[in-house]
């Protein structure tokens, strides 16, 4: 994973964690990836320093939080930024993957062993399924998922 620093055209400054540099330039490209503030998709990496470990110390990261800190909206009205970059996420997985329903956890174990075509798939799970799935080192992840506008 790597982390950039980025800023949108009116200088909002915001932080985002990628697979890598190529992935980054891939959500851009694709939309993906925009301003928390104002919404703008004109995204470009800010300058960043350098993490660079003193001297004794094995990690220049820091240790994860024991637990999230609470998030001002949880529990209440989504802001419409945050809103629509989920709307446009949804849309992306719903065009360029398969939806498998129930059957997730075990179509990702096919997947992943190599028994089924490796593709991008979608669908539902049981917190044990989950659990299961990252215990086994298969990679997946949770995304909020919206109800349509539309709808």
């Amino acid at each position: 994973m790597i982390h950039y620093q980025l800023r949108c055209p009116e200088a909002h400054e915001f932080d985002g964690w990628f697979k890598d540099a190529a992935g980054f330039e891939a959500q851009v490209a694709a939309g993906l990836v925009n301003c928390p503030v104002c919404g703008a998709l004109e995204v470009t990496r800010a300058l960043m320093a350098p993490a660079i470990p003193r001297k004794g110390r094995v990690s220049a990261m820091p240790e994860a939080p024991a637990e999230p800190p609470a998030h001002p909206h949880a529990g209440g009205v989504i802001p419409d930024t945050v809103r629509a970059a989920l709307s446009k996420l949804r849309e992306e997985v719903e065009k360029n993957c398969d939806y498998v329903g129930g059957d997730f956890a075990e179509e990702a174990r096919r997947i992943h062993s190599g028994e089924a075509e490796a593709r991008g798939i979608y669908g539902e799970s049981t917190e044990a399924e989950a659990e299961a799935l990252a215990e086994d080192g298969i990679n997946f992840a949770r995304i909020p998922w919206l109800p349509r506008s539309d709808s």
